[in-house]
């Protein structure tokens, strides 16, 4: 797990950054003296795991939380226990440990924090695979709470737009919320190809291909370098 560490004391985050040694699944990727600096930082890198002081000058831990709007799995570190009711209000923390933190106890909270990350992934691969099945030649997709049927054959662009997808069809579009990954195992290799890291296209619908970019219907759609060599393969090329 990639982690930073945040307290105001120097000596603080050497003992954690110590502490993190002993634990081969952490990588410690910064330490900052106060929660401001770190915003940068968390807004440019994926992070999943934060200690975090809670007494800091001008802004407290609680008041950096509160800031984060997805925030990634949090172990307080203080040396003030009084605090440890507020934490149960919180989701994202996981632990409380109360300075000075000895090896056997932030084992056992980093363990902690790595079975609740575990157990995030599964329900969100669940849930993920409920939003979209196929069965032959037709696709399930979870919209608002009910199964819509789509036609495979007839879809002809697919299209990665943040946590969901676009699913563009002869007759109607679909925005569901999964992955371009989860879709694309479910579809013929022989048939989808994905040309560039935001879109699937169907090869059968191709009306023009010129430069690095080929015509769907109305769609011109980007073709990396990449995937340029087996999209001409599949091309029944005179």
């Amino acid at each position: 797990m990639n982690c930073i560490i945040i307290d105001d004391e120097a000596t603080a985050r050497a003992i954690v950054v110590q502490l993190c040694s002993n634990i081969k699944s952490l990588n410690v990727l910064a330490d900052f003296p106060d929660a401001i600096q770190s915003m940068k930082f968390l807004n440019q890198n994926e992070v999943d795991l934060i200690f975090l002081d809670i007494h800091m000058p001008d802004f407290t831990g609680f008041d950096f939380i509160q800031t984060l709007k997805n925030p990634p799995k949090i172990i307080l570190t203080t040396s003030d226990p009084q605090f440890a009711i507020d934490a149960f209000e919180y989701e994202c923390i996981i632990d409380y440990l109360v300075k000075p933190i000895l090896l056997p106890r932030f084992k056992k909270a980093v363990t902690k924090a790595e079975n609740t990350a575990l157990t995030t992934a599964v329900k969100k691969s669940t849930t993920a695979k409920k939003d979209v099945s196929s069965t032959g030649d037709v696709l399930y997709v979870n919209i608002d709470r009910r199964l819509i049927k789509i036609e495979i054959p007839s879809i002809y662009l697919i299209e990665a737009k943040g946590d969901y997808i676009l699913i563009k069809t002869e007759d109607k579009n679909y925005t569901v919320h999964s992955t371009l990954k989860k879709i694309e195992d479910k579809l013929s290799d022989s048939v989808f190809l994905k040309v560039h890291r935001s879109y699937v296209i169907n090869v059968k619908k191709i009306i023009d291909i010129e430069d690095n970019s080929v015509l769907i219907k109305k769609d011109v759609i980007p073709v990396s370098r990449s995937n340029r060599p087996e999209l001409m393969k599949r091309l029944n090329l005179l």
